[in-house]
């Protein structure tokens, strides 16, 4: 090696999937003035990195940013700890960091290193990461409120628990520790539940990378190939985008359709049976869950079809009520209502509709929410409820809506006809100022559509 390798320079806008969208600078600042404004002076907020996971022996697996510490910093490296010290003159963001190292950076890639954190990350001040111990202490020295989120990292809370108590055992010496522990997530991931204009732009972007892959495994699709083919699908289009999957793929043919968290994704896929196929990528921390269920030889039996009009319904049934002023059960109340008359229809059911609504008897086969919040997680942050009451849909919101119905061969009254159908069709979403925009709808849904792409494969 000659010399030292240069600094991790600033990400540019091709890490998003080469669309000229990338998250500035002025973004991740505004994020800590905000947050700072809320904590108020006399506070201090404590955010580490994910730490490093091995998956055996010296094997790591990929490393991804802890969502909350990437939310306020964009750094992305490991070994680091975010400081916000409000209204402290030498500097409110303070960062620790990995220090360069030539030798490590052969073998483990370019590190920003304290000089770089200030530079290309808006840091107002860093030191190297071990020495954190020598500093912290003073940073929280005289503050009134600790805001750290306790429990994500068990190491890192002893560490936090330590530096306090040091400090209490030198307050004869005037060195007066913090009276008060905050949680942060309850502040932070208020914040992280409404989306600005860019992390927008950069979900639009994870939506339409996912809508390619389901409409590539849509053209892919025929008897004889197996699940995991199918999911090699997914991964080349995810991948040649430079977008990764948000979670594992879900690929389910058969029976397997009706397993909710199916992984095997190993199994042959056979002529008539349906094809349940729930995956997303991310693009820059920011996620798209999109599932499509297509039938494995082109086209759906009549019985199939009977069951997926019916989740198709309650799909638009649950769109239709995600608005700003309606509170986030009510799309969920819209699918129970159009699968529960479904599942009467088809003869699965028996009784009156308020009665089976009230009695939860369609939870036999659509035991599940119909949407979750989407965002830097998969299962994104934010509260569902404020105290008893549900929360009220805002613009800048955005949730998946999934409703499903699941009819196992196994279940008690399902005929021989109807059996192996397992369907759940998901769209991701965005609240708006006036209703609703659907971020997936380039996906195909309808049957016909579905049907009509298959055979142009």
């Amino acid at each position: 090696m000659h010399g030292a390798l240069s600094p991790r320079p600033p990400r540019d806008c091709t890490d998003a999937a080469g669309t000229g969208i990338d998250m500035t600078r002025d973004e991740f600042a505004r994020r800590r003035r905000q947050l700072m404004r809320q904590m108020g002076r006399d506070s201090i907020a404590i955010l580490p990195a994910a730490p490093v996971r091995h998956r055996n022996n010296d094997v790591e697996y990929a490393y991804r940013q802890d969502s909350d510490f990437h939310y306020l910093t964009g750094f992305g490296e490991p070994e680091a700890v975010a400081v916000l010290v409000p209204g402290r003159e030498q500097a409110e963001y303070v960062l620790f960091v990995r220090e360069r190292d030539p030798a490590r950076e052969t073998w483990d890639g370019r590190r920003a290193g304290p000089a770089g954190a200030v530079r290309d990350h808006g840091a107002d001040d860093a030191f190297p990461i071990s020495d954190l111990d020598d500093i912290l202490p003073g940073l929280l020295e005289n503050r009134e409120r600790v805001y750290y989120t306790m429990g994500a990292y068990a190491d890192f809370d002893q560490r936090v628990v330590g530096w306090v108590n040091g400090l209490r055992t030198q307050a004869r010496n005037g060195r007066h520790p913090p009276q008060e522990f905050v949680a942060l997530d309850h502040i932070l991931h208020d914040m992280r539940l409404f989306k600005s204009r860019r992390e927008l732009e950069l979900m639009r972007i994870a939506a339409r990378i996912g809508v390619q892959a389901h409409q590539r495994v849509m053209r892919f699709c025929r008897p004889g190939l197996t699940e995991y083919q199918v999911m090699a699908e997914l991964l080349h289009e995810f991948r040649s985008h430079n977008a990764d999957i948000s979670y594992h793929p879900i690929v389910g043919g058969g029976a397997n359709s009706c397993i909710l968290h199916y992984r095997d994704n190993d199994q042959p896929l056979r002529s008539g049976d349906l094809l349940l196929v729930d995956a997303g990528c991310e693009v820059q921390c920011y996620a798209s869950d999109i599932t499509r269920t297509i039938p494995v030889s082109g086209r759906f039996s009549a019985e199939q079809r009977a069951v997926y009009d019916i989740v198709l319904e309650a799909n638009q049934a649950a769109i239709a009520a995600v608005r700003p002023g309606n509170h986030w059960n009510q799309p969920h109340e819209a699918a129970v209502r159009v699968i529960t008359q479904g599942l009467v229809r088809l003869g699965l059911l028996k009784g009156r509709l308020p009665a089976l609504i009230r009695d939860g008897a369609y939870r036999r086969f659509f035991m599940h929410r119909t949407g979750h919040w989407l965002g830097m997680d998969v299962h994104d942050v934010g509260d569902y409820r404020i105290g008893e009451e549900w929360r009220v849909l805002e613009p800048g919101m955005v949730l998946t809506v999934e409703p499903g119905i699941y009819l196992p061969a196994g279940a008690r009254g399902v005929p021989r006809r109807l059996r192996n159908i397992g369907i759940r069709i998901e769209d991701d979403v965005v609240v708006t100022r006036t209703g609703a925009q659907v971020l997936t709808a380039r996906a195909p849904k309808d049957p016909d559509q579905i049907e009509a792409l298959m055979a142009r494969s």
